[in-house]
């Protein structure tokens, strides 16, 4: 049995981060579906609330078929976890990358300083914004974080609602596999070891030389940690093959 893969982006960039990783999905025969969440993307002016995220995974996962491998990316995997928490029967499979924190106090603090200051710029700061997306990713990499727009508004709800996130608690109640993936210089990774003994079920994998945008920085090596993940889990769901 081969499984979908839903993908959630991170904070302020969109599904197109995912370009990569849905082009090799696809070549790999993997049905598979990156959404937008709620103030980003397609979906810009919305209001974003970590319920209406989990709800749009879940919408997601029924659209493949109700039940999926579900990857998230820093913002993206906070959802995921909670979503696998909530909707257990929908989750077959989770990789959390670059979300191997608890997202409170001073992280949350120093995050809302920053986006507060950028978005009082004349121009909202999109030309900063550019400057530290480019300053930080390959050109590839950089192309595909901006394809959907950056949602340079949607900071102040994401932050307002993340307070409230609870991802120690929500692995635990996690019964299928966690894969939690990040790169080696990734300021997200501090807690990895508590998260990594939060899982039932858990495996840790650290990519050398990523930082946090993990699989726009190396995007072959993440997508191979992925169509790993995905081949240990569909053979969980279908068992080994017979051999003859």
């Amino acid at each position: 049995m081969s499984l979908p893969v839903v993908l959630v982006h991170g904070l302020r960039t969109s599904r197109t981060m995912w370009r990569a990783q849905l082009e090799a999905l696809a070549r790999a025969g993997r049905a598979a579906v990156a959404v937008d969440l709620p103030g980003h993307g397609s979906r810009v002016g919305e209001q974003f609330t970590l319920d209406a995220a989990v709800d749009e995974v879940a919408r997601a996962v029924d659209e493949v078929g109700g039940r999926a491998f579900v990857v998230g990316l820093s913002l993206g995997g906070y959802v995921g976890i909670r979503h696998a928490a909530r909707h257990p029967e929908q989750v077959a499979g989770l990789l959390a990358a670059s979300c191997s924190t608890r997202p409170h106090g001073v992280l949350l603090a120093g995050w809302a300083l920053g986006a507060r200051y950028i978005v009082r710029l004349p121009d909202g700061g999109a030309r900063l914004n550019q400057f530290f997306v480019d300053l930080a990713l390959p050109p590839a990499g950089a192309a595909d974080a901006g394809a959907g727009g950056f949602a340079l508004d949607v900071t102040d709800d994401v932050l307002r609602e993340m307070a409230t996130a609870t991802p120690l608690e929500d692995l635990a109640l996690v019964e299928t596999p966690v894969w939690l993936v990040n790169g080696r210089l990734d300021h997200f990774r501090g807690e990895e070891r508590r998260f990594l003994a939060a899982c039932r079920d858990g495996r840790l994998v650290v990519v050398p030389g990523a930082t946090h945008l993990v699989n726009l920085v190396q995007p072959t090596r993440f997508t191979r940690v992925l169509l790993e993940a995905l081949a240990e889990v569909d053979e969980r769901v279908s068992g080994p093959a017979t051999r003859l």
